[in-house]
């Protein structure tokens, strides 16, 4: 089993709003589906990447840890809307594990970049 390459924090949540998109692209056919659902799901989904993104050109590490806590925010909401559609039965949830477990990767990866970039500012300020 070949584990997969790393690709940079900004790459990751890109391509996950673009799965996020394409979604609710699909979503917005099901006539059962309300407008409210697929809005909530593609604003939190793909404000994710955008402040991944913001988070690049921070004017300090506290602009920093604040886009990427906004970002994790996010992402716990993402989450929520997914998990809301398999419990409901909207979508399967075989259609949305990979999305999942994408979601749950990255939470896991942004606490600790939140948790580091703490820990260093912390470090810094001792000495």
């Amino acid at each position: 089993m070949s584990e997969q390459p790393l690709r940079p924090i900004t790459e990751r949540t890109f391509e996950f709003a673009v799965r996020i998109v394409r979604l609710c692209d699909s979503l917005d056919n099901k006539a059962r589906i309300s407008c409210p659902l697929i809005t909530q799901l593609i604003r939190s989904g793909t404000s994710v990447g955008a402040n991944v993104e913001e988070s690049q050109a921070a004017q300090s590490r506290a602009d920093f840890i604040h886009k990427l806590e906004i970002a994790l925010k996010e992402l716990r909401e993402t989450r929520y809307w997914l998990r809301l559609l398999v419990a409901t039965e909207i979508v399967s949830a075989g259609k949305l594990q990979a999305l999942l477990t994408e979601s749950e990767e990255l939470v896991k990866i942004l606490s600790k970049i939140i948790v580091n970039t703490k820990r260093k500012g912390n470090e810094g300020s001792q000495n």
